[in-house]
């Protein structure tokens, strides 16, 4: 039986008998000696962030053959990493390490706020089938240092989990995880990648601003950046929707704002396919869109008819303008960026407006809608710490005495600093991919930070390190196209070979279209079909700037 007071040191001696042999040598004594690091200690000194160090608390091989298993054999590690105080929840993580390795080691993000653990063992988002444990990489990931993943963000009342969710708990993994590696195989990856989306996707650029030597290529997909900003939009819109008569948009009004998007701008890209993808142009068309669907002369919208007043289309308008504040958060965001409300974005599908005219108690996804229910949260959890708090009664502009917190939390957690130099100085890659129908991250909100980017560096350098990819039809997770492609792939054939990657093909998952293909375009590209061809099929179309 393995002894609880293993050492990383001791564990290390061990793997210095083989640090000089062969990868094949190295895997097969990794799998003869795996249970023997359950119980292993990982001391604090090797994290760099404080912490009271990390224990393994089991250790084991999976078979290639085992139930379910389709990873080949590894080597799993599941462990805590022990906070500051006792009254802030441990960081629970997951290493694997799988017998056939390929040098690499990718760190997964989480989504929403987290609280299980990733385990690193099922493929990467809009990723193909296999996974990249099957094909060879070490994978790893953690909880974010609390669980439960409800929406309610209860761990926010613990300032120290706040820090761990913000980022402490990146690189408090990746550091235990980088010892594992090197105690299972003698030696330190030869590239390491980092992959996630949404809560991922702003982990994803958190530890390029933060740990920018730690990561050789990134992949950050629909990037939850400016979270402060993103939340506060939730309060507006609520308050809009709730806190002004008339205000609510009901679903029957959702579905017809996007029927009434596709019938005059699906067409745009030269092919009626149910996407919006020349969305530039649609924008063009917004004037008749809204016209479309005012209620006239005085018309009140009811059951029968879905015509919106002007209370529910000022919802709406507030939603695609975002809103700019008269004080700075960190690194001098004063903005949210709105979204493409009338370009494409179904609100009546998936994570939506609600469908209640009440705001019910406690708030619901289903009832109330994502982004309100979300900043509602935001606001006691995170910022007042006051589970009665009236958040319809909040001033976003003149936040009082909580403008110093929501200045504070957004550095902490918001993912919004340009300074990249030493991402860029070593070497790094970033491919970031959002749906220009997101309903819950705006895409204009990554938009503008790529913007800022080229603005600080231009454009020359940001070509060099980043590929951002806006994909039309694409909700948060759905959508009427849903890409899969081999963003890995991509990222590790731009660090490894340097292939940077131009444009890509995206196949949809989508139940109703699953299977037809487009080209995934850079940005500020999108996919305009040829006028000859198969619909379904990517050749038919060239990327082109609107």
């Amino acid at each position: 039986m393995p002894q609880a007071t293993t050492t990383l040191l001791h564990a290390l001696l061990l793997t210095a008998l083989f640090a000089c042999s062969t990868h094949a040598s190295a895997a097969s004594y990794l799998v003869k000696h795996c249970a023997e690091l359950e119980g292993t200690e990982v001391p604090a000194s090797v994290i760099s962030l404080p912490t009271r160090g990390a224990t393994i608390l089991s250790a084991s091989v999976v078979a290639a053959a085992a139930p379910k298993n389709r990873n080949g054999e590894y080597c799993r590690l599941v462990g805590v990493i022990k906070a500051q105080l006792d009254t802030t929840p441990d960081i629970r993580f997951e290493v694997n390490l799988p017998a056939r390795w390929n040098g690499r080691a990718l760190q997964m993000g989480g989504g929403g706020y987290n609280g299980v653990i990733v385990s690193g063992t099922e493929p990467t988002a809009f990723a193909p089938a296999a996974s990249p444990l099957s094909t060879g990489y070490a994978t790893f990931g953690s909880d974010s240092g609390h669980v439960g993943n409800s929406g309610r963000a209860d761990f926010a009342m613990n300032d120290e989990a706040v820090i761990n969710f913000g980022y402490g708990h990146l690189k408090k993994t990746h550091d235990v995880a980088l010892a594992l590696i090197i105690m299972g195989y003698g030696r330190k990856p030869e590239q390491t990648y980092f992959a996630g989306g949404s809560t991922g996707g702003r982990e994803a650029f958190t530890v390029i601003e933060r740990y920018p030597d730690d990561y050789d290529g990134v992949i950050a997909n629909a990037p939850a950046i400016n979270f402060s900003g993103v939340r506060l939009m939730g309060v507006k819109v609520g308050q809009a929707a709730y806190g002004t008569p008339g205000g609510f948009v009901g679903p029957a009004q959702q579905k017809r704002v996007f029927e009434t998007v596709l019938q005059e701008c699906d067409g745009l890209d030269g092919v009626v396919d149910g996407i919006v993808s020349n969305v530039e142009a649609c924008r063009e068309h917004e004037p008749q869109i809204v016209a479309q669907l005012r209620c006239a002369n005085g018309q009140r919208p009811s059951l029968r008819d879905s015509c919106l007043s002007e209370a529910q289309l000022a919802t709406l308008e507030i939603l695609r303008d975002g809103f700019t504040l008269p004080y700075e958060l960190a690194f001098g965001v004063t903005r949210y960026y709105g979204y493409n409300v009338f370009q494409g974005v179904d609100y009546s599908s998936g994570l939506g407006l609600g469908n209640s005219p009440v705001a019910t108690q406690p708030l619901r996804f289903d009832a109330n809608g994502y982004l309100f229910t979300q900043g509602d949260s935001y606001m006691k959890f995170f910022v007042t710490h006051d589970l009665r708090f009236n958040t319809l009664g909040f001033d976003v502009d003149q936040p009082g005495i909580y403008k110093s917190r929501l200045i504070d939390l957004s550095a902490t957690v918001g993912a919004m600093n340009p300074d990249i130099s030493e991402f860029i100085a070593h070497g790094g890659k970033l491919i970031t991919m959002h749906g220009l129908a997101d309903e819950v991250i705006s895409p204009n909100q990554t938009i503008a930070f790529y913007h800022s980017l080229v603005e600080k560096y231009g454009q020359s350098i940001v070509d060099s390190f980043m590929r951002l990819y806006m994909v039309p039809g694409f909700q948060h997770g759905n959508g009427v196209f849903i890409p899969a492609w081999d963003e890995l792939g991509a990222l590790d054939r731009w660090v490894t070979m340097n292939i940077a990657p131009e444009t890509l093909i995206g196949t949809d998952i989508a139940s109703a279209t699953n299977g037809r293909s487009r080209p995934l375009c850079r940005y500020p590209g999108f996919p305009k079909y040829l006028g000859k061809g198969n619909v379904n099929n990517a050749a038919s179309f060239r990327c082109e700037n609107p």
